[in-house]
This record gives structure tokens, sequence and C-alpha cells, in this order.
């Protein structure tokens, strides 16, 4: 009897739009440019923290409580938005999600309280939330058979937004303080514009998703489901400790470093500039080092790598310590966060035709242990003080050890032919 294929395999055989002969470039460079925008407008958050501390004298938990309301809006929602439009996939509501954004943006320019931040904040982790599982589906409708690098390229969209933060910090933060977020109230009307854009190509193509939704659902034995439950909880505890390790970063790195060492708002920005930027281009390997060298040796450097520039950051001062700390700071976020996108691969060979769900969990997962991690690491730095709680964030990647149980690629790919019935 003839077998249904995976979700690579049905990748490979869409003839209603012929999207598997090559990568519908317009498509993916305009969701991965939105990716950017959408990532630049939630680095808008921690971006505005030494404003916020210095001008409505917050306190680090109050710091943490802020990114807790932001990411946790987006990780609580993002699986809840892939399970249902896995099933009933809603091409518009990527503009109305970028609304959500834009509202946030101008709430954020003139919020006066805590409350008000919080609520600002939230519209931004709301849109986000959209974005993020519906995006992945047209990422994978126009990757044609290069879904590897397509998730890469989507994925270092994000990442380089990410990475401006600290830039944004200096150069509009600073010189115009909070009000400053009003600019991004463009940037959002110019991301749901192409959102609309991009939705009528992504509404013209649902049928062909669909299929290979239905095509790529795999039946597992009672003993490779266990597996896969076993190998999804080392994955989600991977995203943990990069989750962590990278909220502690973008959050209180810069703060670390100014309070602990003297260093310069300008100099600490530029560091924490540094390591979101090396990430991002890590981001862009990360495809390349799984297609390479498996995607379970690929999240094993994304850790292991990592931990060797990772637990000397808190004894390295950005100000007194020149090129080494840069090496540092960029060796470690290059490491790290190759592991986003295989990790996001590898799930999804675990879980074929979950494209919604999966990436749900995946991206709501970062934001909702970001979440976490955030007021944990501030309660942590309000408690103990900064220093103690920068070293033992910095140890994390230590941990990435638990890699070695993971099964690997040709094993999982053995689960994905299913024998005949």
């Amino acid at each position: 009897m003839e077998t249904p294929p995976t979700e690579t395999d049905a990748a490979s055989s869409q003839s209603p739009s012929n999207l598997a002969s090559s990568i519908v470039i317009p498509i993916l460079t305009g969701i991965s440019t939105v990716h950017l925008l959408n990532d630049i407008m939630q680095a808008v958050v921690p971006a505005t923290f030494p404003i916020f501390q210095r001008t409505l004298h917050l306190s680090y938990t109050e710091l943490g409580l802020i990114a807790f309301a932001n990411s946790m809006t987006a990780s609580v929602m993002q699986p809840i938005i892939g399970w249902y439009t896995d099933r009933k996939p809603q091409p518009y509501w990527l503009p109305i999600g970028m609304a959500c954004t834009m509202a946030g943006m101008g709430l954020l320019s003139i919020a006066t309280s805590l409350s008000g931040i919080i609520l600002a904040v939230m519209l931004v982790g709301l849109g986000s939330a959209v974005f993020h599982p519906e995006a992945s589906r047209i990422v994978l409708l126009s990757s044609g058979a290069r879904q590897g690098l397509a998730q890469s390229i989507f994925q270092v969209g994000g990442n380089m937004g990410t990475s401006f933060a600290p830039l944004m910090t200096i150069l509009i933060f600073v010189p115009m303080g909070q009000f400053g977020a009003v600019w991004f109230v463009g940037m959002a009307a110019v991301a749901l514009v192409m959102l609309y854009w991009i939705a009528g190509w992504y509404k013209a193509h649902i049928s062909s998703f669909r299929k290979r939704s239905v095509a790529a659902r795999i039946r597992r034995t009672g003993k490779q489901l266990q597996i896969i439950r076993f190998a999804a909880v080392l994955v989600f505890f991977l995203a943990f400790l990069r989750a962590w390790f990278v909220a502690g970063m973008s959050n209180f790195y810069s703060l670390f470093q100014m309070q602990h060492f003297g260093t310069s708002l300008s100099v600490a920005q530029t560091h924490t500039f540094v390591f979101l930027f090396a990430g991002a281009i890590g981001t862009l390997f990360g495809g390349f080092f799984a297609d390479r060298f498996g995607k379970k040796n690929a999240l094993a450097f994304s850790t292991l790598g990592c931990a060797p520039f990772a637990v000397f950051l808190p004894f390295t001062s950005a100000a007194h310590n020149g090129i080494l700390s840069y090496i540092l700071v960029a060796g470690s976020g290059f490491a790290i966060l190759t592991g986003f996108t295989v990790a996001l691969i590898y799930m999804f060979d675990l879980l074929p035709g979950r494209t919604g769900m999966v990436s749900g969990l995946m991206f709501g997962l970062a934001f909702g242990l970001a979440a976490i991690g955030s007021i944990a690491l501030g309660r942590i730095a309000d408690w103990l003080g900064i220093y103690p709680m920068m070293i033992l964030c910095c140890f994390l990647p230590v941990l990435g050890v638990v890699t070695y149980f993971l099964p690997d690629d040709v094993r999982i790919r053995t689960w994905n032919i299913p024998a005949d019935e």
C-alpha cells in the first residue's frame, strides 16, 4: 500500500503552485523582513529599561515584571494560535496582529505608570504571538525543498532585529527618552502593509498547506512515542538554558557592566549589541551546521560551544579588557543562538505535520522562558546582587551536556518512513 510522505517529502510534491521547484524569493524575503521589523519592536522593551529605571526609579524586579508581561503574553498565546491555525489558517490575522503591535508602540511612548507600560508591552507581545505561527507556515510554503535554509533566513531576520536593542538605547532613547518609541509606530505601519500583501499570497496557497499537513501525519509505535516525548523534554530543557542565558545577557548584562565595573552606558550597550548581532549571525549558520554535522550535533554545539566563552563573562570588564571582552560576548552569542533554528527543525522532524503548533510552542516557549528568566534573574539580582546573578546565568550553558541523550537524525528519519499498512 502507498505510504504517506513526511512533511519534507510533501514539500517536494506541491503540484498546484509548483512551490517545491524553488524558493519563492519575494515572499521569503518579505516575511523575513517583517520578522526583522517585528523583533526590532520587541527589542524596544529591553532597550527602554535604562530609561525607565532612571525616570520611574524601577527596581530590577519591576523591570523583570515588564519583560515578563511582554514575553508571557506571546508565550501563552502562540501555541494556542498555532494549534488553531493548523486546522483553520487565518491569513489576515497577520496584519491584525501587527496593528496590536502598532498600538502598543504608541502607548509605550506616552505611558507614565508601571501599569501603562505593562499594558503597552502586552499589546506588543500579542502582535508577536499572532505573527510567528502563521509566519512559520508561510516560510514552509515558500521554502521549496530548502526548508533548513529558508528557516535560517527567517530566523536571522528576527535575531538581527533583537540585536538592535542596545543601539536603540544609545541612538534613540538616550537623546529622546521614552517618547522615542513613537518612531516605531511608523515601522509597524510599514510591516502591516507588507503583511497585508503577504496574506493575499498565503490565502491563495492555503489548499497546498492543508494537503501537506494531512500527508505529513505519521503513525508512531508506543516505544517511539516514549522516546519522542523524552526528546521533546530535552529540547525544551535546552530552550530553557538558551532563553535564560539570553535573557540575562540582553536585559541585565549592560546594567551589570555599568554597576559592577563602572562601564559607561555606550560601551556596555555596544557589548550587548555585539552579543546579539553575533547571535544573529549564528542563527544563519545554525541551518548550515545542522545540514553538515547533523541536528543533534548542532544542538550540542549551541550550548557546549557557548560555555567556554560564557563562564568568563562575569569576570571580564567591557571597559578594561578591550578586545578580549568583545571576543567573549561575540563567541557566546554566536554559539548559543545557532541552536534556535536547529531546535525548531529538529522538532519539525519529531512532530511532522504540526508546523503551527510546533512553531507556536518553540517561539512561545522561548518567550515564556525568557519572561520567567527575566523576572527570576531580576529577583536574584535584587536579593543577592547583580554579580552573583550574572555568574549563575553564565554557567547555565554547561548543562548542555544533556544533548548526549537525544536521538540522532538517522533514527528520527527512519521513524518518518511508515511501514506499509
